[in-house]
């Protein structure tokens, strides 16, 4: 296997902000840097990663809407003839289901899918989200291999009916170069943050979702302040604008007012870890590794997280796991944590980012990922 150089096709709906497809950027460019041709084709174009691809060549497919099918079909098709793939590789639902759609113009690529997820409650979404879920089961035995960030979500994914036999877990990889501690960086942010008067300030990074439950996290902040009003609390990302309304309104009626800073989605995560103290994941449900938890401990901050997907297994004895849907419990935890931080300060910052960094570097994903690839092509008949 050594020396082989692969073409890799990778397909993504959009490079806009989030975690999996920071992920898709940092697996792309690791390939891209070990010699392999690397392409990652999107649905829909101008997304604000884009500009972090490195030797990777980018396809925008100018998909006009939902309804854009044929059309859509027909430049994707076009695009996998002429780039001869040994790798046809999706990440997400409905990614994952085109790769086996374009078979016929691919014939003896290696059909991988990424999954991101783990116990998703799909009752929260809408009948498409419900019916490309179960496409995607009912398609997973046609890929040759299914990657899963979590061993949650790959145990998920079998009780999906997903072909057990098939699925493999690679964890996500933190870029310790990229999210590492720098409180400079972090300085301005923390100062339009704390202006309400904050000393400690907590922060839940996340799009407004039923799966990120901002409810709990809101009514812990509440809680939390009653015995320390020095907490401030921040919320970064964005969303659907009904879901973010009700959730502002909630701050609102639970009195946090200007210790509740809604921040929106920024594109310089690094800053934003390093203006905060803490990390708060509330999660309730769907999480398989969250990202958002090995880059705030990369920057050096303990995460008080509830039990989903991997995160328990993430922070280790270094962070606080609690019931997901339990304010209290949560509220508790990060008191707790809050503690733990001042009496160990910058000790405990250090063992943080060692913890993670130690685990889930992101060559480890990369070399892990291209050994599943090479193996794969090897076999190819």
């Amino acid at each position: 296997m050594a020396g082989r150089r692969l073409r890799v096709f990778f397909l993504i709906r959009d490079l806009n902000l989030g975690g999996a497809e920071r992920q898709l950027v940092l697996l792309a460019n690791g390939l891209a840097a070990r010699g392999h041709v690397v392409a990652v084709a999107v649905f829909y174009g101008g997304g604000a990663l884009e500009r972090d691809l490195r030797g990777v060549e980018l396809f925008d497919l100018g998909k006009r809407g939902r309804w854009d099918l044929t059309a859509f079909y027909r430049r994707l098709a076009a695009l996998v003839l002429r780039f001869r793939p040994d790798v046809l590789h999706g990440y997400l639902g409905t990614a994952n289901v085109l790769t086996v759609a374009l078979r016929p113009f691919a014939p003896r690529a290696r059909i991988f899918w990424g999954l991101r997820a783990s116990d998703v409650d799909w009752s929260h979404y809408g009948p498409a989200w419900r019916l490309s879920a179960r496409l995607e089961a009912l398609c997973s035995p046609l890929a040759h291999g299914i990657v899963a960030n979590s061993h949650a979500g790959l145990e998920a994914a079998a009780r999906r009916g997903f072909p057990r036999n098939r699925l493999v877990h690679v964890p996500n990889g933190v870029d310790g170069a990229v999210f590492a501690p720098d409180r400079e960086r972090g300085a301005p942010l923390r100062r339009e943050w704390t202006a309400g008067g904050a000393r400690t300030l907590v922060g839940l990074v996340g799009r407004t979702d039923p799966m990120k439950d901002h409810e709990t996290f809101l009514r812990a902040a509440a809680l939390a302040r009653r015995e320390r009003p020095d907490l401030g609390f921040v919320c970064v990302g964005g969303g659907e604008a009904g879901l973010a309304g009700r959730s502002r309104e909630l701050g609102r009626e639970l009195g946090l007012g200007s210790a509740l800073v809604w921040a929106g989605p920024r594109a310089d995560m690094p800053a934003v870890y390093n203006a905060l103290d803490l990390l708060c994941l509330s999660s309730a449900f769907g999480e398989g590794f969250p990202n958002v938890v090995g880059e705030a401990m990369s920057c050096g901050l303990p995460c008080a997280v509830t039990d989903v997907g991997d995160a328990a297994a993430i922070v280790g004895d270094l962070g606080v796991v609690v019931p997901p849907r339990d304010p209290k419990a949560l509220a508790d935890g990060l008191l707790a944590l809050v503690g733990h931080l001042e009496r160990e300060g910058g000790a405990l910052r250090e063992r943080v980012r060692a913890r993670v960094l130690e685990r889930f570097g992101v060559d480890a994903l990369v070399e892990r990922t291209e050994a599943l690839l090479l193996e794969a092509a090897i076999r190819r008949p």
